[in-house]
């Protein structure tokens, strides 16, 4: 698969954007704060309904627009979808599929796979679990529509049931307490679901990391990620019953797998606290290469890998690992320059220069 064209009108600092890309390597350079990003995020944004960043809706429409729009149309195998993203700052965002609305965001996922790689990825294992943990949910979310499912109700349900902790501080009555179970109950159903199937997705990601961190580190490495659940599936509900007056006191749930983390693990020392930057760094990279091979596995196809200003953070050695790991597949790498390319002899199949929010 891979993005054939994308429209922007009134995104971040985009008045209007007709751009079509090449099936192979697309380069998107220029200075810093121009717009390069931009253009990631919209793909992003129309592959997944929501930012890499995090930002909020309001935050991607341009200033002093009331709604933004996004365009973007892929090809898979012999046809093409279009995808349009209609971005409103105080009303719900409009998603159509082939100019077929579309209720829920959820049925988005699948049309499109997209690897996001920035250089914030980078310390994904040196920074904290949720970091972690967010890497589990945007890919799993992209590949399992049951896990997004059991993902969205089980987030639903522990806002709720954190609403209920902070209620019953101030009023606890029979009633509200007796709901309190109701909530515990669902918790547990949808929870236990998210960590079998974490379990089962760093299973899946071993089997191919390996390989790709040893050719990375000269074999010098070999590297095992461990799931780290907070809770196990046998043990979850007697935990939540155990630590009930701990929630009630602190107002919010203490357990569950919104608590999960992930541990790295090269020659049995735990990366996180003991590696080097350099092992932290290489093992990010070999977490995201696995990520594209098993996509790639799972589809039946290529995703759309999304380089946003990577390689400057990388030294030659990891520069060329990477490069030379993305043949057939769609990608699009925003950079300050194209030289290092022309240097490494790296086949470019289309640039565009972009200069404050134009293409060139």
């Amino acid at each position: 698969m891979y993005v054939e064209s994308l429209e922007l009108k009134n995104f971040r600092n985009y008045e209007s954007l007709n751009i079509t890309f090449d099936e192979h390597t697309n380069i998107l350079y220029g200075d810093n704060a121009q717009g390069k990003t931009n253009v990631l995020e919209a793909i992003y944004i129309a592959g997944t309904s929501k930012s890499h960043k995090g930002s909020r809706e309001k935050e991607v429409i341009k200033f002093e627009e009331n709604e933004a729009h996004i365009k973007m149309v892929v090809r898979k195998d012999k046809y093409s979808e279009r995808i349009d993203i209609h971005l409103k700052k105080n009303k719900p965002k409009g998603i159509a599929i082939n100019g077929i609305p579309i209720k829920k965001a959820s049925e988005l996922f699948g049309i499109v796979n997209i690897v996001f790689f920035s250089p914030e990825d980078l310390n994904i294992i040196k920074n904290g679990p949720s970091e972690r943990r967010r890497f589990i949910d945007l890919e799993l979310c992209q590949l399992d529509k049951i896990y997004l499912y059991n993902l969205v109700n089980y987030n639903k349900i522990l806002d709720q049931r954190n609403k209920l902790l902070k209620d019953l501080n101030n009023n606890s009555s029979e009633y509200l307490m007796s709901t309190l179970d109701v909530w515990d109950m669902q918790l547990v159903k949808f929870g236990s679901m998210i960590i079998e199937r974490r379990m089962s997705f760093v299973e899946e990601i071993n089997k191919i990391i390996y390989n790709i961190h040893k050719n990375l580190s000269g074999d010098k490495e070999e590297i095992i990620i461990k799931y780290e659940p907070n809770e196990n599936i046998e043990s979850f509900k007697e935990s939540i019953l155990k630590n009930r007056e701990r929630d009630l006191k602190l107002k919010y749930t203490t357990v569950g797998p919104h608590k999960d983390d992930l541990g790295f693990y090269i020659n049995d020392i735990d990366i996180r606290k003991f590696g080097s930057q350099g092992q932290q760094r290489t093992s990010a990279l070999s977490l995201k290469l696995s990520e594209i091979e098993l996509v790639k596995r799972l589809i039946n196809d290529t995703p759309i890998l999304l380089l946003d200003d990577v390689l400057s953070e990388l030294d030659s050695n990891r520069q060329n690992h990477l490069l030379n790991s993305l043949s057939n597949i769609q990608t699009l790498i925003t950079c300050t320059g194209v030289d290092e390319f022309v240097k490494n002899r790296f086949n470019i199949n289309k640039t565009f220069k972009v200069i404050n929010g134009k293409m060139y």
